[in-house]
């Protein structure tokens, strides 16, 4: 991908990620979504390109913008197929929590895994423990396992989780093996991703997340050597039903990063809303809004870290 058009998502995720700060500790999520999937729709068609959302904010009777399946851009080349969240963490914002960020996902056409609305099995880590994992294995032999290929005891391995009541036997399972557990409320995308990153002090990302957090974490994940294993896991009737729509018959079936995202036309790029294990969150100082974003491209393999200063005036 043209490292310009990287870059133009990059202003498209910052909009994004100002709009939705607005609305921290505010209680409302919707407008805080609304506020995010505006700015970034808007940004999105002023871009020379034709993007495809393939994953978005739901089917098109649900979504009115960044629907799955509308396009966007001023419909020119290159075209590209999108998976967005503007917002991801919407309740963290609402609440002022922990870790919510503005992210996009680009790739060519076909590339990205049109995964339906539901959840999902998930095992992530970074790159030297990539060949250890097993989704099917017990809790205490991957942690054992991770450990050793991180050269690290078990003791100092420490595993982010989804606090949900569905993980409570999962939690036990990784403090009796004597491992750490780091909760966060919501946002496993920033946490898949965690276990890539040298600095964020996290070694695996364990648990039962959405569906479409697997495809956009899975870019990043992929780009920067590390895995995810994933496999779907519908927790109502109606997910199921949306799994056999997409034409999915085997629930047993892991994907790999590689299964989730193909080739090397892909870019991942994030902006901070609020401070996580990915990017620290939007600050607002006098006549400056300072963001802070990551645009990670596998065909050059880069990873940039851009801090951004929006200047204004005040009237």
């Amino acid at each position: 991908m043209d490292r310009n058009l990287a870059l133009e998502f990059v202003r498209v995720t910052e909009a994004a990620a100002i709009s939705s700060a607005e609305w921290i500790g505010r209680g409302d999520k919707h407008k805080a979504d609304q506020a995010a999937v505006d700015a970034m729709r808007s940004r999105l068609n002023q871009i020379e390109f034709t993007g495809t959302v393939v994953i978005g904010e739901g089917k098109k009777d649900e979504a009115p913008e960044l629907y799955t399946g509308e396009r966007v851009g001023k419909g020119k080349n290159p075209h590209m197929d999108l998976a967005v969240d503007p917002l991801e963490c919407t309740d963290s914002v609402a609440h002022g929590r922990y870790n919510a960020i503005s992210v996009i996902v680009a790739g060519a056409k076909n590339s990205l895994l049109h995964a339906p609305d539901t959840y999902m099995e998930k095992l992530a880590v970074g790159p030297e423990a990539k060949n250890v994992i097993d989704l099917d294995a017990p809790v205490k032999d991957t942690i054992k396992k991770v450990a050793k290929a991180l050269g690290k005891t078990v003791n100092e391995v420490t595993v982010l989780v989804l606090d949900r009541e569905r993980h409570a036997k999962l939690i036990n399972d990784i403090r009796k093996v004597g491992a750490r557990v780091r909760l966060i409320t919501d946002g496993d995308v920033a946490g898949a991703i965690a276990p890539c990153l040298s600095d964020s002090n996290i070694d695996i990302l364990m648990g039962i997340g959405a569906s479409a957090e697997a495809v956009l974490a899975a870019t990043a994940i992929k780009i920067l050597g590390g895995e995810i294993l994933c496999r779907f896991k519908p927790l109502k009737e109606s997910h199921l039903e949306e799994i056999k729509k997409a034409g999915i018959k085997n629930l047993e079936t892991i994907y790999s990063s590689e299964g989730l995202v193909k080739g090397k036309q892909l870019t991942f790029t994030a902006t901070g809303v609020i401070e996580g294990p990915l990017l620290k969150g939007v600050e607002f100082r006098k006549d400056t809004i300072v963001t802070h974003s990551i645009v990670i491209r596998a065909t050059s393999g880069t990873v940039r870290y851009i801090t951004t200063h929006h200047h204004y005036r005040r009237i």
